[in-house]
């Protein structure tokens, strides 16, 4: 386990929002603890985020030659992760395609990862283009959205202290 301390500026949040987010969809979130300094202008939330490093993207946690999200993604993600596969399976089934025509596993880790919620996040997404966002966007937001209500976050997975 590693820590990684992060200082955001109230007011001027930009940069350093970028950075924390990046930091957080790349490796494997612990916990996060957090602090919010009162000092007028200079006000700023301080972070101290417990995580495992990049051995935990979905490149490296590998068993028999595959990703192995279980591992990868929270018991609460995995779920949701499951039910993702779920809908794309009947997809395409209805649809007579290969799964992977539709998302890609490690897309739908992804969409759970960012915390997806609009067409346009989705489409940020390495390897998902308009075409299918167009196709099969909205069916998986609206199960992502679905299951967001049905499984709330617990507070330590939210960074809630």
């Amino acid at each position: 386990m590693r820590m990684k301390f992060f200082t955001i500026p109230a007011l001027a949040f930009d940069k350093t929002e970028g950075e924390l987010n990046r930091f957080l969809a790349a490796n494997r979130i612990l916990g996060v603890d957090r602090q919010f300094i009162a000092d007028g202008v200079n006000s700023h939330w301080c972070l101290c985020i417990s995580y495992h490093e990049a051995e935990s993207s979905p490149a490296a946690v590998k068993r028999r030659g595959k990703v192995d999200y279980k591992e990868l993604l929270s018991e609460r993600d995995f779920t949701i992760y499951s039910r993702l596969r779920d809908l794309r399976k009947r997809l395409a089934e209805q649809q007579g395609i290969p799964l992977y025509a539709l998302f890609t596993n490690e897309q739908m880790a992804t969409m759970i990862q960012r915390r997806v919620s609009t067409l346009a996040q989705l489409q940020e997404i390495n390897g998902i283009g308009e075409g299918r966002v167009e196709k099969y966007g909205r069916a998986f937001l609206e199960l992502l959205e679905q299951t967001r209500v049905e499984l709330p976050a617990k507070a330590e997975e939210n960074g809630a202290t």
